[in-house]
């Protein structure tokens, strides 16, 4: 028997992505990068939507024929409709509104904070098992971070949220202030490895229930280096492994913190982390020995899974596709885009 096959296009910021997903299963998922921000510290919204125009037909071009299949063996096309860069999401939408058009399939939005959510449920040839639900998960990327209770595929609630800046931004930040390249996360991650986590003491934000803070944070670390640059115009060199350190152990622990709460509080003992974030190694570990600690079933996904894909896409449209949750070509990109 045919099973359901669907193309998922992924474009909310600076990365062109294309998966085929059949029944669940990854056929293919590919990716094409942006180098061009590099050089700005930081993603350019206008190169970015160029880039996607260059790139989107090749890259879904070689995710068919990854997958071995033709545009007429796809049943349905699914799109990032938002949150993300206006401009790029544009190019995304457009792209898989013509698709099904020309296919004749139906259209299917999804959100991208709850396709990172969704990725835990990719299934692969290694035999592993989904989470059961309930399920608890961290969501931490460049842009969110947020505390989700996932009820089922279809039903997601926000039981925290940042109030200001994500983890994934206090990252690149503090990172660009110590003179580290964008993206500065998985540098910092390398170089903590060789520090001490204990060198230095930064602020953790006090902020009530499950809400998270990460500004006061980037502010403390950001005054702490102008102190001692006054003091030592090398400090930054001679201290960087240590700065790293104890920097990302701050922000593991306030994510971890939360995390605690949040199982504590809902009685929730599946577990899960998702985003760009959660490739990082510190918050890995700290995830895991709370795990062992406290008995908790964890999910972490693969790494290729972690960053902004298609295939988490995919998989979200595989399942609004099962409940026939299709949407119309009237259907505009946003840039905000609130889990419901």
């Amino acid at each position: 028997m045919k099973g359901v096959t669907i193309l998922a296009i992924e474009s909310s910021c600076d990365d062109t992505s294309a998966a085929v997903i059949r029944d669940g299963f990854v056929l293919s998922n590919l990716i094409a990068n942006q180098d061009v921000h590099r050089s700005y510290g930081g993603v350019v919204p206008e190169l970015a939507s160029r880039a996607h125009q260059a790139n989107i037909v090749p890259v879904i071009d070689q995710a068919l024929k990854k997958a071995g299949v033709k545009p007429a063996d796809i049943d349905a096309v699914a799109y990032t409709r938002g949150p993300g860069l206006l401009g790029s999401l544009l190019v995304g939408t457009s792209f898989a509104k013509g698709f099904a058009v020309a296919g004749g399939v139906p259209l299917i939005e999804v959100n991208h904070l709850e396709a990172h959510v969704m990725s835990h449920f990719i299934n692969d040839e290694s035999g592993r098992t989904n989470p059961e639900f309930p399920f608890l998960c961290l969501l931490v990327s460049g842009g969110h971070t947020q505390l989700m209770v996932m009820k089922s595929h279809y039903e997601m609630e926000v039981i925290g949220n940042t109030i200001d800046d994500a983890a994934g931004e206090a990252f690149d930040k503090c990172g660009k202030v110590m003179g580290l390249p964008y993206p500065a996360g998985p540098i910092i991650d390398k170089l903590a490895k060789e520090g001490d986590i204990n060198a230095f003491r930064f602020s953790k934000p006090a902020v009530r229930g499950l809400n998270f803070s990460f500004s006061g944070l980037k502010t403390n670390f950001l005054y702490f280096l102008r102190d001692r640059l006054k003091e030592n115009p090398d400090f930054i060199e001679e201290n960087r492994n240590d700065l790293c350190a104890s920097l990302q152990h701050t922000i593991v622990s306030i994510l971890t913190g939360k995390l605690v709460k949040a199982s504590l509080l809902t009685g929730i003992n599946t577990i899960g982390i998702a985003g760009g974030v959660s490739a990082n190694s510190g918050l890995r570990e700290a995830v895991g020995a709370e795990a062992r600690k406290r008995g908790w079933t964890l999910f972490i996904p693969a790494f290729s899974l972690t960053t902004d894909n298609a295939a988490m896409i995919g998989i979200s449209g595989y399942y609004k596709y099962l409940k026939g949750d299709f949407s119309g070509h009237d259907v505009s990109p946003l840039a905000r885009f609130d889990i419901k």
